[in-house]
């Protein structure tokens, strides 16, 4: 293999070392490409994090050409946090954004994901396939039923993103027993199903999404404005039987899920 080549694995983060590299790629991912903020960033030492850190498990893409010391070897991450750390936590990240009831009340086994980032280098390739590849063996051998997140649009003007929204609204709502509903509540359903033009919609909507769709995501009720990372979030959800099956043949390329 050629040495300037990227030799990529997936792993849960190990050590403190391992949090804080993630955290410096989510930095430069959320923060300065993308321009968010948030109470706990660390602008000094170039940071995103939050208190919920520390619980999360971190599954990172790791290219282990590159020196672990100076916290360049994470090139990709998720955080995933299982249902039975609620106690730590306090509630679910989503929870801030999203009446999560129809879940919590299900009965299945549930896994929340976020944060979900690639360096601009390493998209378009196998990147993203690696890690839903990790994720699904993760899923499996710890038994989840239901993946669920809050993905984004970039901006906060709902009006700007009306096909997309609308589009999810009328084809892709979740069934009434998993359907979260959005607090500080932004209607979705902005334009009427012959108002809407489906390539224009699809042409908006990110790449990441577009992936869960294609293997039977759904969405919830509403859209929540967040103005720290200046995004317009939706809560997907997923059955984790679908990804499983796909996360072989599919390889999403979209950048973020904060």
């Amino acid at each position: 293999m050629n040495s300037n080549q990227p030799q990529l694995t997936v792993r849960l983060a190990r050590d403190a070392a391992d949090i804080r590299a993630a955290q410096h790629l989510r930095y430069r991912v959320f923060i300065q490409e993308l321009g968010g903020t948030g109470a706990l960033v660390d602008h000094v030492n170039k940071l995103e994090r939050d208190e919920l850190d520390p619980f999360f498990d971190h599954l990172l893409l790791v290219n282990t050409c590159l020196n672990p010391d100076d916290g360049q070897h994470v090139v990709g991450a998720y955080r995933l946090l299982p249902d039975d750390r609620l106690d730590q936590t306090g509630g679910f990240y989503c929870d801030r954004e999203f009446d999560l009831s129809p879940l919590k009340q299900s009965g299945r086994r549930l896994l929340e994901l976020g944060r979900s980032c690639v360096d601009e280098a390493y998209r378009g390739g196998p990147a993203m396939l690696l890690m839903w590849q990790a994720l699904a063996a993760y899923v499996t051998q710890h038994g989840y039923d239901i993946l669920f997140g809050a993905a984004s649009f970039h901006g906060t003007d709902p009006q700007a993103l009306a096909h997309p929204l609308s589009l999810l609204h009328h084809r892709h709502l979740a069934p009434p027993e998993l359907r979260v509903r959005a607090k500080d509540y932004q209607q979705m359903d902005l334009l009427a199903p012959d108002q809407l033009d489906r390539k224009a919609a699809l042409a908006q909507l990110p790449s990441l999404i577009k992936a869960y769709l294609r293997i039977g995501g759904v969405v919830g009720d509403g859209a929540f404005i967040d103005p720290d990372f200046r995004t317009t979030d939706i809560c997907l959800i997923l059955d984790t039987k679908a990804m499983t099956r796909a996360a072989h043949s599919l390889a999403p390329k979209g950048v973020t899920t904060p």
